[in-house]
């Protein structure tokens, strides 16, 4: 049986527990203190069942500056990886580095959630969207899909749930062909 890992990953505050809980039922965040500072320290773990592919894993993984090694821990053989962007604030610093880690992990499939959707209107959905796909634009994950989502809304989760469906129907297992480099965690 094949296992597969799905890493949620975004700046701090971006909504990445709020949608897990949203999408499965289950807090991510564990630690005593994760739940008194608000945030995510350390790698927490949910699953989520697909039709096509059985339950596959979501690892969250934190998105504050201090705890970078910790998301690199989370996101170290994943098959997809979920961007989560509030569609509120857009891309932030630690987006930024959070999608120069995932350039040099073997992950080839990424799907965006703009989070927080609902505080927003069109007009800064779609100056959000386009901050991502700016962010996106040159890289391997250019036209990576982009939905608008709500956690505590419940809007946009079931499109979530297909896309990343989608995304695990094509992500591949990165094996490297002779002569080229090779990846080793």
């Amino acid at each position: 049986m094949e296992i597969r890992n799905i890493a949620i990953i975004a700046h701090v505050d971006h909504g990445k527990t709020t949608l897990i809980r949203a999408l499965t039922g289950i807090d991510a965040d564990r630690l005593p203190e994760e739940k008194a500072r608000g945030m995510t320290i350390d790698i927490g773990f949910a699953y989520l069942d697909f039709p096509k592919h059985g339950r596959v894993s979501i690892v969250d993984v934190p998105g504050h500056e201090k705890f970078l090694r910790n998301m690199l821990v989370g996101a170290l053989g994943i098959d997809v990886a979920l961007l989560c962007v509030a569609a509120d604030e857009g891309v932030m610093q630690q987006t930024r580095e959070h999608l120069q880690i995932l350039l040099l992990l073997p992950v080839q499939e990424l799907v965006v959630a703009l989070t927080r959707a609902d505080l927003v209107d069109k007009d800064s959905l779609d100056l959000a969207t386009e901050d991502v796909h700016d962010l996106l634009s040159g890289t391997r994950f250019e036209g990576a899909p982009t939905l608008p989502v709500s956690a505590t809304q419940g809007t946009g989760l079931q499109e979530l749930r297909e896309e990343l469906s989608r995304a695990l129907d094509t992500s591949e297992v990165a094996v490297p062909k002779q002569g080229e480099p090779w990846y080793l965690p």
